[in-house]
This record gives C-alpha cells, structure tokens and sequence, in this order.
C-alpha cells in the first residue's frame, strides 16, 4: 500500500514512517470493508490525518483587528533587510562570538552595542531575549538582597502575568512601594532611602493611564535626588522607542536617548514593540552597570542567539536614516499610513467583498474605525482607520469562515459587526485574491 502511486506526494513531503503510520490506521479502520482496497480514498483520508504533521503550526494570517502591535498575531513584523540578515545567519556559520581581526573570541552583544550606543547616547548596551528578561537580569545583577524603591502606580501587570513585584521576588529583591496609587511626590522616594536601598525604579505604565488628580515624579526631579544619595536609577520603558513618534502625527512616547539624557543610569526597552524588530529585551546605560549586568550568570541564560541578532542588527541600522523608516520598517509604515490612504484600499475591496459575502446574506460596507498601537503603547490614544464591516445573522460563523481562508482573515467582533481594519493591510492584492470568485458563508 505504501507504494501505491496516489500516495507517492504524501510519502515525498511526510515521510514513509508517518504514511505507514497513517495506512495501519486506515487498514484497522476499513478492516472487513470493500473500502479498505480502494487507492484514492485511502490516499485522502492518509493525507488528512496527517495533515496537522505536515502543515506549519504557525500560519500566515491577515491581521485585520485594529491593533497593530498584536502579541497574538506575533507583534511587529520584520523588514526585509532584517529578514534577509536572519535568513543569511541561519544559513551560515557566522562570527556571532568571533573576533576576525585577531581570532579570538568574541562577543554577541558587539553585534548591536554599537548601534544602540549611537542611537541612544548610552555608554554601553547588551540585549536579552525579551523586556521582561531585561528587567529580571537588571534587579538581579544591581540590587540581588537589596532593596528598590518604585511608586504605588507603577506596580504593573501586563499580559502573561508579568507583575513588577513578582519579576522584583524572583530578582531576590525586596520591593519598597512609595506614594499611592495615583499621586506619587518627590518626598516619598527621600522619606524611603535607607541604608539598604540598592536602587530606585520607574517604570511606564505601557497598558494603562492613571488620569485626572494624578502625580508622577519625573526623571528631571529624579536623578539628582539619586545622585545626592549615590543611588543608580533604573527606568524600564516597556515598548520603548528610538524615534519620537510625533513625526508621524501620534502622540508622544518616551524614546530611549530621552531617558538617557535625562541621566537614568539603567534603561530597557524592547526589541520587538515599537522599534519594530525580532524579540529582544535591551539594556542600556552607563558602562559600569551594564559591565556588571553583562557579567551576572543569568545573562547566558538570556542571550539572543545568531539569528535573532542578525534581525536586531539590520533592524537598528535601518533607524541610521530616520526619514525612509516608513518606507523600510513595516512596523512605522502602519502606525505612520494616511486615514485617506486606508480609505482607498476599501474602496478597492468593497466590491470583491460585496461579492464575496453576498450569499451570506451579509451587508457589507466601508466605516471609520479606531484601532490601536498595541502590545502596550499608548493604551488610551487610538489610531484613526477604516474598516469593512460585515453586518448580518451569525457572526461568529463568518468569522469562523473567515479563519478557514488560505490565508486567515482575522477581525473583530464589536457593535454588532464584524470589522476588518484595513491599516495594516500590505498584501491587498493577496487578499482580495482569496475572495475573488469565492462565496464565504458562516460556518
């Protein structure tokens, strides 16, 4: 049976042991049934079950949701240069810890020190797999049995359970809250200065705002007061960014070389939110810390490996020239991309969509919608967009149907329709492919 012709593509792209596999299942399953002999179906029924086996568990999908920054859709997405630099250091051996100019080791966080050095005005830099790890590795490597003082409103918990003072219990720190959940003043950080404190903290907020009689205190009225008390301040900018997004016309986040001229000594952010690259956790600041946190044994544990580098790489070398970062880095391209622009391409696709979903009964239309950065960035303001919406009986069904595509279509349900916002569609022309000529009804 293996060797039946109709089963020769199945055995190329699965193997002969797993095709075996799946004909002993067929033969006990049709034991005793005329079916049992026939080729083609068995062939189909083969290629079914296996099908899971075969077929990538990551799928491409049409992130149609609003959020551009989608931690379940897998946040930013890369540029080609940075994909080509990945796919270059996959291939190859490559100097990852390797120094040419003498044959001696070398070391990974040269690859992207430089770079942050110069886009950040920091002394020294290194990077880790991701932010959460970045903070963990900071509070283990300067204040392990110590204390750190942060402000009742910067307790954070963001998505999977990442909590400031569970992250600070794992570091083997001891966690001194100040202030209160919405006002927080200079005098609280003094008043808390003991002769075991070991740092002071800020922390961004990332998924919420605390607003109206509300009072943070700045990294200007901060750091002197660290200074005065030969304390380091750390500062973890959640998403962070390199670039002031104001270019673009989107209100203003902290960047990195901000924190650092305002002189906290420790600063991370990470690689794969706003900055738009691979996922990375990066830590910069003044030469003796980072030295120190670099040193401490957790950082092996850590450390990104050859290709997650070489994406990093390219991708903070594309911010050398700030003004082509929309026409380079996907990630600037959507959060920067005109409304008017947006309402363009569903003028193009209301057509093919009308088609698509009329024997669904399904109304279809072009509505502004609100989306958002996401994966923690700038919570509150929303991004102005435009969206199909798809109106009518059982729309869990469409979207059902809708993630039964080639290609999935991911949207969201709201308001009693089903939005595909359109502005962070790149491949339009794949997109109305798929429902060109087909008739999409709810499952």
């Amino acid at each position: 049976m293996a060797n039946w012709p109709a089963l020769a593509a199945l055995v190329a792209r699965a193997g002969r042991p797993l095709v075996v596999e799946a004909l002993r299942a067929w033969a006990d399953e049709k034991r005793g049934s005329d079916e049992v002999g026939d080729e083609a179906a068995c062939a189909r029924w083969c290629a079914a079950r296996l099908a899971r086996l075969v077929e990538p568990s990551q799928r491409r999908v049409f992130n149609l949701t609003g959020t551009v920054l989608h931690t379940n859709l897998g946040r930013a997405l890369l540029a080609e240069e940075a994909i080509a630099a990945a796919v270059e250091a996959m291939r190859s051996p490559t100097t990852l810890e390797y120094d040419l100019a003498d044959g001696g080791r070398g070391e990974r966080d040269d690859h992207v020190g430089p770079w942050l050095h110069r886009l950040t005005g920091a002394e020294a830099a290194c990077a880790v797999n991701n932010n959460a790890a970045a903070v963990l590795l900071v509070l283990a490597a300067m204040a392990q049995g110590r204390e750190v003082i942060v402000s009742r409103g910067e307790l954070i918990e963001i998505g999977g359970a990442f909590r400031i003072p569970d992250i600070m219990a794992r570091a083997g720190c001891r966690l001194v809250e100040v202030g209160t959940t919405n006002r927080t003043h200079l005098k609280d950080y003094a008043e808390a200065i003991g002769p075991d404190t070991a740092a002071i903290m800020k922390v961004h907020p990332s998924n919420y705002a605390v607003t109206g009689f509300s009072k943070s205190v700045s990294a200007a009225e901060l750091v002197p007061l660290a200074r005065e008390k030969g304390l380091p301040v750390i500062e973890d900018l959640g998403s962070g960014t390199l670039v002031d997004l104001e270019t673009w016309g989107l209100p203003h986040e902290p960047t990195a070389r901000e924190a650092i001229e305002a002189g906290i000594d420790v600063v991370t952010f990470s690689g794969d939110k706003l900055l738009g690259g691979p996922q990375a956790g990066l830590v910069v600041g003044r030469r003796d810390w980072i030295s120190r946190i670099a040193r401490h044994p957790m950082k092996r544990a850590l450390r990104l490996d050859k290709v997650r580098l070489a994406a990093l790489e390219a991708t903070l070398r594309l911010y050398a020239d700030p003004a082509r970062l929309v026409e380079r880095l996907p990630t600037v391209r959507a959060l920067a991309r005109p409304a008017a622009d947006i309402r363009a391409i569903a003028e193009r696709l209301l057509p093919v969509a009308k088609r698509a979903f009329a024997k669904a009964g399904v109304a279809v239309a072009i509505e502004e919608s609100r989306g958002q950065i996401g994966s923690g960035a700038l919570p509150v303001d929303l991004l102005p967009s435009f969206a199909l919406t798809l109106r009518g009986k059982k729309l869990d069904g469409l979207a059902a149907a809708l993630r039964g595509l080639p290609i999935p279509v991911i949207g969201r349900i709201a308001d009693g329709a089903l939005w595909l916002d359109l502005r962070t569609l790149d491949d339009e022309a794949a997109f109305a492919a798929q429902l060109d000529g087909r008739d999409v009804v709810a499952v």
